[in-house]
């Protein structure tokens, strides 16, 4: 079966290995409002608004601590890279899994997307969307291995 848009096998050790502990880091960021002294540094902003009267200002640079923005990327890409990668055996069960997989989470986050909307104001909205992204990968992720692990196990119960 050819699988032109996931990633090679070895690339999901590689998420592993970056997901699992960025994805802790960053639930310790949410829970204590933890940042790391060092990453205060000068960056580059297309747009910054202070949320004052100065009002928003472009192209400019700010200092900003970065752990946020590390955390977050390092956990989409470790996501991206656990959750898109072949598996050892990629048949069309597998990949049927995988769809059902994506859709599922699909559904759920948007559904917590929804109630956020809904329930959530302030400055806790924004927090509610920065979990909302990384929400999707981890859905899928739980899921998937999940229904794989399922399936083997109905397999290996069969013989």
């Amino acid at each position: 079966m050819k699988t032109k848009y996931l990633f090679p096998h070895f690339f999901k050790r590689i998420g592993w290995l970056i997901f699992i502990p960025f994805t802790i880091a960053s639930l310790i960021r949410l829970c204590i409002d933890w940042e790391l002294d060092f990453l205060n540094v000068n960056v580059f902003y297309f747009i910054y608004n202070t949320f004052s009267r100065s009002g928003t200002t472009y192209f400019d640079f700010v200092e900003n601590n970065i752990t946020d923005e590390i955390l977050m990327t390092a956990l989409i890409i470790g996501g991206l890279f656990t959750a898109f990668s072949k598996e050892k055996i990629e048949d069309e069960m597998v990949e049927k899994i995988r769809l059902e997989s994506l859709v599922w989470a699909t559904y759920f986050n948007y559904a917590l997307l929804l109630i956020s909307i809904i329930f959530i104001y302030g400055n806790s909205f924004f927090t509610a969307l920065l979990v909302n992204i990384a929400s999707l990968l981890i859905f899928f992720i739980v899921r998937f291995h999940w229904m794989l692990y399922k399936s083997t196990k109905l397999e290996t119960d069969e013989e």
